[in-house]
């Protein structure tokens, strides 16, 4: 089990404790704590983070930047696959493509899925696909994140 998942399991069961793992994790990925999220899930093949519409998210035009928004696909993306894949293997992001469905107004709520089944083996390419959805339950953006998978090197 990947340290993430384990801290998340002891943590989960309040809302302090969601958002002190969420804290965790970015200190260790700082860039992540620019849109101060919350996880809401975080299991094998699924990871659901949130965040609120405020200022320093906003574009010129008032509504949620869409970097912002990538922001969360990648972290939602990582942190499914980290939970997902076996210990002996690692990851790395290599691309994203993304389409910006509607302006993003509200809080966002990022949810990547992945297939967590037959991940051990060579190394090769993995699509996570991520949805953004305002309050609503809309679309803001939908992504398509591929991860590297390759084994861990020997320690």
């Amino acid at each position: 089990m990947s340290q993430v998942l384990d801290l998340w399991n002891k943590s989960r069961g309040t809302a302090l404790g969601r958002w002190l793992c969420t804290r965790l994790v970015c200190r260790r990925a700082p860039y992540f704590a620019s849109i101060s999220p919350v996880l809401e899930v975080l299991e094998p093949g699924r990871c659901v983070a949130a965040f609120a519409h405020r200022r320093k998210v906003q574009n010129h035009i008032g509504t949620v930047h869409a970097i912002a928004l990538c922001n969360a696909a990648e972290l939602t993306a990582g942190l499914a696959t980290d939970v997902s894949i076996p210990p002996s293997m690692r990851w790395i992001p290599k691309g994203m493509t993304v389409r910006y469905l509607r302006k993003a107004v509200g809080r966002m709520t990022a949810t990547a899925t992945l297939d967590p089944r037959n991940l051990e083996g060579p190394a090769r390419d993995l699509e996570v696909v991520v949805a953004v959805r305002d309050p609503s339950g809309d679309a803001v953006l939908d992504a398509r994140v591929t991860m590297y998978l390759s084994a861990r090197k020997a320690g």
